[in-house]
């Protein structure tokens, strides 16, 4: 199927669940004004998007606020005025799906504000420590260590559940993918999971191989949560728009081709620059965008 075609099927499927609830133009416009953009994707349930960083899922109810995911320091004020303007008060619940600075960092105003965070053992235990990332396209990002009143209060191996606003949310982990301590956030009574940046649908994925990530770990942790949710999920990824059931599906037959492609010609003995050369991704380069982060971080993980 031609790219054009995927995306108006992708798009009137979204429409067809009542996922938009502003049109990608609106959503483009107020993020380009320097603000946020708010998608209403259930009850009492919001995705906020942003220029730069990752997505939030904002849940407000009787119970309260719990969200997932940050931001940076300098959004939280922001973020906390559209929590209001939506009838919701504080922030109780931070639910971090990994430890990255643009998904985390909001946790140093949060945390010290009466916020609760959660997040996978791994990703606390990375939250300790200063942590170099190797983002590949510029220079390596130096991620400090988090205050004590930043850090997650409650962790989790492989399974936790939270019961917050009327619903289960099961927080899951399948081993090492974009980092080592990732969580999928599945929302239950909304059927409604939140992937962070295990599931990308802005451009390409970056995988943290430096700090243990992994592209057959990827495949694994997209083919696991297809398992837990059905066709009717709407899948937050931890960039880009909110997409379906199909869209988890064919990015994990996307990444598999590629990963199959980049195995072969290490296997051959190519180096970086021959399996860049080699346009692996090509088929898919008009709808994602450049590939260099992925094949980069996909040679490394593949290389160890």
């Amino acid at each position: 199927m031609k790219q054009t075609a995927m995306l108006a099927a992708l798009v009137a499927g979204l429409i067809a669940r009542g996922v938009f609830a502003q049109g990608l133009v609106s959503i483009d416009e107020q993020i380009a004004d320097g603000g946020i953009a708010t998608q209403e994707i259930g009850d009492g349930l919001y995705v906020f998007y942003f220029a730069s960083g990752g997505n939030l899922l904002v849940s407000i109810g009787d119970q309260g606020v719990l969200i997932v995911d940050d931001h940076f320091t300098d959004s939280v004020p922001v973020y906390q005025a559209k929590i209001r303007e939506l009838g919701g008060g504080g922030i109780d619940f931070v639910v971090n799906t990994h430890w990255h600075y643009d998904h985390t960092e909001g946790n140093q105003i949060l945390g010290p504000q009466g916020a609760w965070m959660v997040s996978q053992a791994n990703s606390r235990d990375m939250m300790t420590k200063a942590n170099i990332i190797n983002v590949v396209v510029r220079p390596n990002v130096n991620q400090a260590a988090y205050d004590t009143v930043a850090l997650p209060v409650a962790t989790f191996n492989d399974a936790m559940q939270l019961h917050f606003n009327g619903e289960r949310i099961d927080l899951l982990h399948f081993g090492p993918a974009h980092t080592t301590g990732d969580a999928a956030v599945i929302l239950r009574g909304h059927n409604v999971v939140h992937l962070g940046d295990v599931f990308n649908t802005s451009g390409f994925p970056f995988i943290d191989a430096d700090n243990g990530g992994d592209i057959d770990g990827v495949i694994r942790f997209c083919e696991a949560v297809l398992l837990e949710i059905n066709q009717d999920t709407v899948v937050v990824p931890g960039h880009g728009r909110v997409a379906g059931y199909a869209e988890l599906r064919d990015y994990v037959a996307m990444l598999t081709t590629v990963r199959d492609r980049v195995a072969a010609l290490i296997a051959e003995g190519a180096t970086l620059d021959e399996v860049l050369a080699a346009r692996t991704t090509a088929e898919w380069e008009d709808s994602l965008g450049d590939p260099i982060r992925l094949i980069d971080r996909a040679y490394a993980s593949l290389s160890r």
